[in-house]
């Protein structure tokens, strides 16, 4: 296919422009997709407003091998344009977006997501914030029947959200607590509940955050402006997932002695951390990132299925003209509490 698209091109701080671009063409192991949905999260808010610090401006990724201006958006579903990769024209998909190797020992251990080549479409390389993409097939997944578009949009970070909740340690009966119930934490709430039978408690501030996380099956809520580490003391588990200030210091003091904590929020300013504390209470420490394709992304496509999550977590569905007032501009601002979809074919 050639021809010209629509896409929305980083060109740096605060600078993305819908540009008309050629349309790529898929190399072999690739699959071209008509893009209906693609969403924004933080690290595009971060890359608009502070960046560049991801995408690869003006320094060659080793990765991908991308330099300059770039088609942002990672977290993409499409409609298959020509039959490749197994998959056939006219088939609805959602994309992983991460690229691994394969064959280095990280991806032989199953950890695509640290592939010692790894890049992230969208980040990386060129993405789906475009009327078309090009994307490896080992990164994508048949979207279920009954299945919306908008709610399909959701399917990458919620698989970021399965992996955090896998990399967290849970055991069946443990009780456990997320910190954080934006888009993040409620993505993970959804992974706990769908992997482990575990008692969760999300803290926040008193509001439709937290009313959602009773909603998605959180068997606490806890007020942040309460004392929260008296509240919660002693929980097996914590999941950090606000990123705010002093919460990661929160989540070493509300954990019990030999119990966990998985940093999955990334706060602006470096925590403080009691390391002598931590190494007298013999407390493990966790980190993730990205999701593990093959494990994560069909069983977020399961849990999407369902038809509960993506009505709760869905913000607002854009075009592509829009991209910057009412969705970069308001998600850096904090603004938003679920998920933007851009739909690449809608016009302001």
């Amino acid at each position: 296919m050639s021809g010209t698209m629509r896409a929305a091109v980083y060109h740096g701080r605060r600078d993305v422009r819908i540009e008309e671009v050629p349309v790529p063409r898929a190399r072999d192991g690739e699959v071209l997709l008509a893009v209906r949905r693609s969403g924004i999260c933080g690290s595009d808010a971060t890359e608009w407003a502070a960046g560049p610090k991801m995408v690869p401006l003006t320094r060659r990724h080793p990765g991908s091998g991308h330099l300059g201006p770039m088609v942002i958006g990672h977290e993409f579903v499409g409609e298959v344009v020509e039959s490749a990769g197994g998959f056939a024209a006219g088939d609805l998909v959602a994309s992983g977006a991460g690229v691994s190797c394969g064959q280095c020992d990280r991806c032989r251990e199953g950890r695509t997501n640290l592939c010692r080549g790894y890049y992230t479409l969208g980040l990386n390389a060129p993405g789906g914030l475009a009327e078309y993409v090009a994307a490896p097939a080992s990164t994508l997944r048949r979207i279920p029947g009954g299945v919306s578009l908008d709610h399909a949009g959701l399917a990458q970070p919620l698989a970021v959200g399965l992996h955090a909740a896998r990399r967290a340690g849970v055991r069946s009966g443990d009780s456990v607590v997320v910190i954080g119930a934006g888009a993040i934490g409620s993505f993970v709430l959804a992974g706990l509940r769908h992997l482990y039978d575990a008692e969760v408690t999300v803290i926040d501030f008193a509001g439709d955050k937290l009313e959602r996380a009773k909603r998605l099956g959180a068997a606490r809520t806890v007020d942040a402006a309460d004392d929260v580490v008296e509240t919660v003391r002693g929980a097996d588990v914590v999941i950090e997932a606000s990123g705010a200030p002093g919460q990661f210091e929160n989540a070493v003091r509300m954990v019990t002695d030999g119990g966990r904590v998985l940093a999955v929020g990334l706060p602006k300013q470096a925590p403080v951390v009691d390391l002598f504390g931590l190494v007298l209470r013999e407390i493990t420490v966790e980190s993730t990132v990205a999701h593990v394709c093959g494990e994560d992304l069909a069983p977020a496509l399961d849990i999407l299925a369902a038809g509960v999550l993506g009505g709760e977590l869905l913000d607002s569905v854009i075009g592509l003209d829009e991209l910057t007032d009412r969705g970069l501009v308001r998600l850096a601002a904090g603004g938003v509490d679920g998920k933007v979809l851009i739909d690449p074919g809608r016009r302001s």
